[in-house]
């Protein structure tokens, strides 16, 4: 795998430098979003930990990939500007699971409470729900000539 940067530029307003990259890939497939980080990291020594690639793509047939990265001053400066789910992507952050959020011993979800049935009252009762007539077919009888 050979990454080479086609384009680089700094944006200090949101504490990053922007790259666009380049990927060949001969005989291989397209390459992990953690491969490319790696090499990514290799390229522009910067620690792995504050690249975040934003888009990848590769088309049908060839061993070229086309991606979009941004390295952050720190890692604290990712989270609060990226967004999500390409955090979690990039393997940034950790998805948060119901069962790591509850306290051990505690039940992983409480028991839902039944809701109380509706009771149709005594001396009132509803008028019964009349059948609509059927709709006439159109068209009418098929001749035969």
């Amino acid at each position: 795998m050979e990454i080479s940067i086609v384009e680089q530029h700094p944006n200090p307003l949101l504490k990053r430098t922007e790259y666009r990259f380049e990927i060949h890939h001969s005989a291989a497939a397209t390459p992990s979003r953690d491969a490319v980080r790696a090499e990514l990291a290799k390229s522009v020594q910067a620690p792995k930990e504050r690249i975040v690639i934003e888009r990848m793509h590769s088309r049908f047939g060839t061993s070229r990939t086309l991606g979009e990265a941004a390295v952050y001053q720190t890692v604290d400066d990712a989270k609060t500007i990226v967004r999500e789910h390409i955090l979690l992507r990039n393997k940034v952050i950790e998805k948060a699971t119901t069962a790591a959020a509850t306290p051990a011993g505690a039940p992983a979800e409480a028991p839902a409470k039944e809701a109380p049935k509706a009771v149709a009252p005594q001396g009132d009762a509803a008028p019964p729900a009349v059948a609509k007539p059927e709709a006439p077919k159109q068209g009418g009888p098929k001749k035969e000539a």
